[in-house]
């Protein structure tokens, strides 16, 4: 029988004053699952900038996947966000939770503008709409910690072809949002639900799908 391969699932540490983060405890809950014959693997990330990048070229190097997602929260977003693109660049509005506040900094010095994701995410938007999870393509991953990681991921794995990787925005979930009024939210329980669908997807898909997913502005 055939070694299962890889799936590398991260999320992050809670950041900006918040007690809990999301995105780690909805990976958390995928880990050991066996997706499309393939296991998955979640490993935390610390919000720092650098410190974050280590952390992950460790996982990667100790799972070597054929798939990984990371995963970040992003407070006031409505929906799923599947990211299109990471750009080299830390400008931060906000210190680290080391303190570290970088701005105008190239993630990677002499590294190319931008990397795409090579995720077939019109496909995933579809599938996760279609099941009833509010999902969209996100033209911008932020410029903190999480496009930070996403560019580091796409970067580290840019002359691996076997290995598709990308990046996923969370809203908040209900106990966060309830300090913040007004604010949208998911269920934990329901973001692992989509991730799941999304590997299974990712999997399946070896071309992506041309559909409009694109934003005015």
């Amino acid at each position: 029988m055939s070694t299962p391969r890889t799936i590398l699932l991260t999320g992050f540490q809670p950041f900006g004053g918040e007690r809990e983060n999301p995105s780690w405890q909805a990976v958390r809950a995928l880990h050991g699952a066996r997706i499309g014959g393939h296991r998955v693997v979640a490993r935390e990330l610390p919000v720092v900038f650098g410190d974050a990048l280590k952390a992950l070229r460790a996982a990667l190097r100790e799972t070597r996947p054929a798939l990984a997602i990371c995963v970040g929260q992003a407070g006031g977003r409505a929906q799923i966000s599947l990211e299109r693109v990471a750009i080299n660049v830390d400008d931060a509005r906000i210190p680290d939770n080391a303190g570290r506040q970088p701005v105008d900094v190239p993630v990677v010095a002499g590294g190319p503008a931008a990397y795409f994701a090579t995720l077939p995410i019109k496909a995933m938007r579809q599938a996760l709409c279609e099941a009833g999870f509010p999902a969209e393509v996100s033209q911008t991953a932020g410029t903190f910690v999480c496009n930070h990681v996403f560019y580091g991921l796409m970067h580290a794995l840019r002359a691996q072809r076997h290995a598709r990787a990308g990046f996923v925005h969370i809203p908040y979930s209900p106990a966060q949002a309830a300090a913040h009024p007004g604010a949208p939210s998911l269920p934990v329980e329901t973001v692992t639900a989509a991730l799941r669908l999304a590997l299974r997807v990712a999997l399946r898909t070896p071309t992506d799908m041309r559909a409009a997913a694109g934003a005015e502005h």
